[in-house]
């Protein structure tokens, strides 16, 4: 798979990986940089490759205001012939005050070519819930001809339980419908210091679509979860869902891997094994807050299924 060995990070210090693949050949990698401040993209043919690639600053913070703190989780998506950048950001004087925002690139080259601001992620016409409160982590997904925004969001302030939220598409910055809840913190591995479901990425296999998330505070009981629903059902239909009861990844100490989460799937070099793409910490002690702590390191995981069709995460 040009992986670098068992558990070896691919790229160190960068949580909330995701690699898009192109249909170049090159794996675009991105995540949170460890200063919070800054959108980082590199490129590599091989997923190997990605450690030692050149980096490209594409977009820095500004310096009050809104995206002027806490870049978060950059997600890069190829959507209508056009490079798109989804991240969340808040502000110097409002830490907290987190909300997704789009970048779009003039240009065909996202490493070289200039990027711009669309600003933030527009909820559907006369939906006044979505985006009002912490909200961050969106991702972007197709099915059965549809496009869809997959997003955490937090309602009742910053100790508040995080959600996932699901949405169809009007175009790339603009929500077609009103958000549909898929998952709130509802078991005891989704509650460790804070309610938390977050981190959401999109694999399909057998006519099934998952969609994998992270819960808990983000040390050591940092842990990922998993919904289902069959690809031809209405998806922002509850009755389509179906929660996994346990982790589906979650801390292994006999190979020193803590916190796994927020991973991001695609494809090895031969175009089809499925991969996930994820971080966690070497070590599990860690001093003050674990959000600042900057060894996260991106990772990855051949994904396999059971006899169902479900994907099944294991460490090498």
């Amino acid at each position: 798979m040009g992986t670098t060995g068992k558990n070896t990070p691919i790229v160190e210090r960068r949580a909330d990986p995701f690699i898009y693949k192109h249909t170049d050949g090159y794996y675009y990698f991105t995540g949170s940089v460890p200063s919070y401040d800054s959108i980082e993209l590199r490129r590599a043919k091989t997923i190997k490759g990605l450690q030692e690639a050149e980096t490209f600053n594409v977009w820095h913070k500004h310096k009050t205001g809104p995206m002027s703190q806490h870049i978060w989780a950059p997600e890069i998506h190829y959507l209508d012939g056009k490079w798109y950048v989804y991240f969340a950001a808040s502000e110097v004087n409002d830490i907290w005050k987190l909300r997704p925002y789009v970048l779009e690139c003039k240009g065909q080259d996202p490493l070289k070519d200039e990027w711009i601001e669309l600003g933030q992620m527009q909820p559907a016409d006369g939906d006044n819930k979505t985006f009002v409160d912490f909200s961050l982590d969106g991702t972007v997904f197709e099915n059965n001809g549809k496009r869809y925004f997959c997003w955490a969001e937090k309602t009742g302030g910053q100790f508040a339980a995080s959600n996932l939220y699901l949405a169809e598409m009007e175009s790339p910055i603009k929500l077609k419908t009103a958000q549909f809840m898929l998952t709130t913190p509802d078991y005891d591995w989704e509650r460790i210091d804070f309610w938390v479901n977050e981190g959401p990425a999109v694999i399909k296999n057998n006519d099934k679509i998952y969609i994998t998330f992270s819960a808990s505070a983000t040390g050591a009981c940092y842990c990922m979860g998993m919904m289902e629903a069959d690809s031809a059902s209405d998806l922002l239909d509850r009755n389509s869902w179906k929660k996994s009861r346990y982790p589906v990844l979650e801390s292994d100490y006999n190979k020193n891997i803590y916190g796994p989460g927020h991973n991001s799937f695609t494809v090895a070099e031969d175009g089809q094994t499925p991969l996930s793409i994820y971080h966690a910490r070497d070590y599990e002690k860690i001093v003050g807050d674990p959000l600042y702590d900057p060894n996260r390191h991106a990772r990855v995981m051949q994904v396999k299924f059971d006899n169902n069709g479900r994907p099944v995460f294991e460490y090498y």
